[in-house]
């Protein structure tokens, strides 16, 4: 049986010493590009739409709505980044023709004990 700082100490050697920057980028980063940037671009095109509402122009109207959407639908592919670079780098590990399971895992391992405070 594993006590607590034999299982601390495997994770830190799977990270080869990166888990406190693994940790940074997976819950400093990664959050802020996640969730900060898409509520950013979705004010930001509110706010545009709102002032050319209130211009009472129509070209400026119409041009405002097509930036909002498009800001929407970056703000919902930047929120889905996270995800898509989780399940490229899990295909790509599993795919790995190296014949050490625990150096074809490590990543992962890694990426998984960064996300535990």
């Amino acid at each position: 049986m594993l006590d607590l700082f034999q299982i601390a100490t495997q994770i830190n050697d799977q990270c080869s010493g990166l888990l406190p920057i693994v940790r940074v980028i997976r819950n400093g980063v990664f959050p802020i590009i996640q969730i900060g940037i898409p509520l950013l671009l979705v004010i930001l095109g509110t706010i545009d739409l709102g002032k050319a509402v209130i211009s009472s122009d129509d070209k400026e109207v119409k041009a405002a709505q097509s930036r909002l959407i498009k800001r929407c639908i970056y703000a919902v592919a930047i929120f889905f980044v996270m995800t898509l670079v989780t399940v490229i780098m899990s295909i790509v590990s599993s795919t790995a023709q190296d014949s050490d399971v625990t150096l074809d895992n490590s990543w992962k391992n890694c990426w998984e004990a960064a996300g535990h405070r």
